[in-house]
């Protein structure tokens, strides 16, 4: 994982090898087409996404993969999809060697941006 001080998505992208860049700038465009309104920051030393200024998703570089976080609620409604990845209770691991499944990441993020506006919503 990278560990230097990016201060913005843009910066931490450029640090990695252009072959993996290319699988994160596909993971920040399926996320702002998903999600327009996600404020982009850096966190926990990679790009972070909130939502009603909730953190919704996050994604970092690594040497063999993309590491795709959107919690463990989403994780868990989605572990028969994700069965073919390594993964942890609030992670999941797309290899480079692998196409990123778009489909898949774009339903999971739209789970997490309904299940933070349902959360927003009730504590209106």
């Amino acid at each position: 994982m990278n560990t230097t001080e990016a201060k913005n998505v843009d910066e931490y992208i450029a640090e990695f090898p252009e072959e993996v860049q290319e699988k994160m700038k596909l993971m920040r465009s399926l996320i702002q087409q998903v999600a327009p309104e996600a404020a982009e920051s850096i966190a926990y030393h990679m790009p972070a996404y909130k939502l009603n200024k909730k953190p919704m998703v996050y994604f970092g570089g690594f040497a063999n993969h993309l590491g795709f976080y959107a919690t463990p609620v989403t994780h868990e409604h989605f572990k028969d999809q994700l069965s073919d990845y390594k993964k942890g209770k609030g992670s999941v691991q797309f290899p480079h060697s692998e196409p990123l499944p778009e489909q898949l990441i774009k339903e999971m993020i739209q789970f997490k941006v309904n299940d933070l506006s349902k959360a927003s919503n009730s504590s209106l």
